[in-house]
């Protein structure tokens, strides 16, 4: 269990879909999420040549059973952080346990105390988004996202992590006062 502090007090927000985009309902604000944004301006010429040689149906698939890995492993570790018991004894749930235990081991250690888990940031008329983790990680204020992999992936393929997590840095920072400029990818991949 990692240590919760109460540093700050965050702002509640509601997540929704508007013609297939996330948006979120926070603060006053009806806001476009950072992944839509992110999604709409991206380069997705590597995307469209993977869905050629898999083919649109096995590749719906892999997308599919990777959500459903990723959303398991999120929950996983989102009740480990809050320390609530949490058991899936599915398939599904014991491969992904396993993975979050392997972040929690190696990853979660540098963590001494978080402020807020599954927070909703949003930049003020701008865009909004949720963040896995606000917490301190090797001593520094820091955004952490916790990610999954079917397998490892090279840097120039996962540029649209490293704008998110910036992003809600950058939110935190204007709307908390903070000065958060440290942002902590945490990725396990299936094997």
């Amino acid at each position: 269990m990692i240590k919760k502090l109460n540093k700050y007090s965050y702002a509640h927000g509601t997540r929704y879909l508007d013609h297939g985009s996330r948006n979120y309902d926070v603060a006053g604000y009806r806001l476009p999420s950072v992944t839509t944004i992110l999604g709409n301006t991206k380069d997705d010429t590597f995307l469209k040549d993977w869905i050629k040689k898999k083919g649109k149906a096995e590749a719906e698939r892999i997308k599919n059973a990777s959500a459903s890995r990723g959303t398991s492993m999120h929950k996983y570790l989102e009740n480990y952080v809050l320390g609530k018991g949490y058991e899936d004894l599915t398939e599904l749930g014991q491969e992904t346990k396993r993975m979050a235990e392997k972040v929690i081991e190696v990853g979660l250690a540098p963590v001494s105390g978080f402020y807020g888990s599954e927070v909703t940031l949003y930049y003020p008329g701008l865009y909004a988004g949720q963040t896995d983790l606000v917490g301190v990680y090797q001593g520094r204020e820091s955004i952490v996202d916790f990610k999954q992999s079917n397998k490892p992936k090279k840097v120039e393929y996962i540029d649209s992590w490293f704008l998110q997590t910036a992003a809600y840095s950058l939110a935190h920072n204007v709307v908390y006062n903070s000065n958060i400029n440290a942002c902590v990818i945490l990725v396990c991949t299936v094997d």
